[in-house]
């Protein structure tokens, strides 16, 4: 019993990352309609920033984390502003290919400037692990940081969106960016806004995947950013809660089927719940049916 609550817990925690990489994919889709799949590269930044902060420079932790949170949030808007800007008007599998170039890129320059040997990245996070039931039961700092930082990321948002003038901004841009011109919204600066917080939500994500899983590679945000699309999916692409959801449920599913069914096994388990999901619910568990005026 006490293992299933192990994998229950370490799979929550593979979630709430998932769920924070997947905050940023919603945000950037629900107010820009893009798709940036080099979300997952981005991470990859943030973690080989933080990794070389700390251990080259000398920098201690926070400032480490909060110099590869600017390094990622000045890459989300330089790749908006250069690779995105300038589709706004094209059709949808312009900015897919575009997003897809801008991740070979990233993965590549990253291949170059690093290497491919894994950098064996230090744990970022200095909580003590937890016992309980007599030491039957331990749960790494690791895992309570994760999970406690995805609570609040994902309440932090939902209040910044909804709380505040440009939160209100992000709003009008997504229902109608014409509408929110005309309003007086700058649509360009409340787009770059929002490939900033996703961008900085990757590089928090990035730290945290790297502490539990202390292996840095040019690929490593590949599968995670994936993953974190089919969350992004699976809750309801546009919907903070269902990011947040999505990305938990993923984690929980991905770590008890590795345990109770097989390792090998665990991603095609993942992607056919997807499929399961879609089939009964194209919007996603918490999205909303959009109803196309013609």
């Amino acid at each position: 019993m006490m293992s299933f609550f192990s994998y229950l817990l370490n799979g929550i925690s593979l979630g709430a990352v998932y769920a924070i990489i997947a905050l940023g994919y919603t945000m950037v889709y629900g107010i820009a309609k893009m798709l940036n799949f080099a979300h997952g590269d981005i991470l990859m930044l943030g973690a080989y920033t933080a990794f070389i902060a700390f251990n080259s420079l000398g920098l201690p932790i926070p400032a480490s984390a909060l110099l590869a949170v600017i390094v990622c949030t000045l890459t989300g808007i330089l790749t908006e502003r250069i690779a995105y800007k300038p589709l706004r008007g094209a059709n949808s599998l312009a900015v897919l290919i575009t997003a897809i170039g801008v991740s070979y890129l990233l993965q590549n320059l990253a291949l170059l400037i690093f290497g491919a040997n894994p950098k064996s990245f230090q744990s970022f996070i200095p909580i003590k692990p937890l016992h309980l039931a007599g030491g039957a039961l331990t749960i790494p700092g690791e895992t309570i940081a994760t999970i406690l930082t995805g609570l609040i990321v994902a309440a932090g948002l939902l209040l910044f969106v909804h709380r505040t003038k440009a939160g209100q901004a992000m709003l009008a841009v997504s229902e109608d960016k014409g509408a929110a011109t005309l309003m007086g919204v700058n649509v360009n600066a409340t787009i770059a806004m929002t490939f900033a917080i996703g961008s900085a939500l990757a590089a928090v994500a990035g730290i945290l995947l790297c502490s539990a899983y202390p292996s840095l590679t040019p690929t490593t945000g590949a599968m995670p950013g994936i993953k974190a699309f089919v969350a992004a999916v699976l809750g309801g692409i546009g919907s903070i809660p269902g990011a947040f959801l999505g990305g938990v449920i993923l984690g929980i599913l991905e770590n008890l089927s590795k345990a109770y069914i097989s390792s090998k096994l665990s991603d095609a388990i993942v992607f056919s719940v997807l499929i399961l999901v879609l089939l009964v619910k194209p919007s996603g568990i918490l999205g909303k049916k959009i109803t196309e005026k013609v």
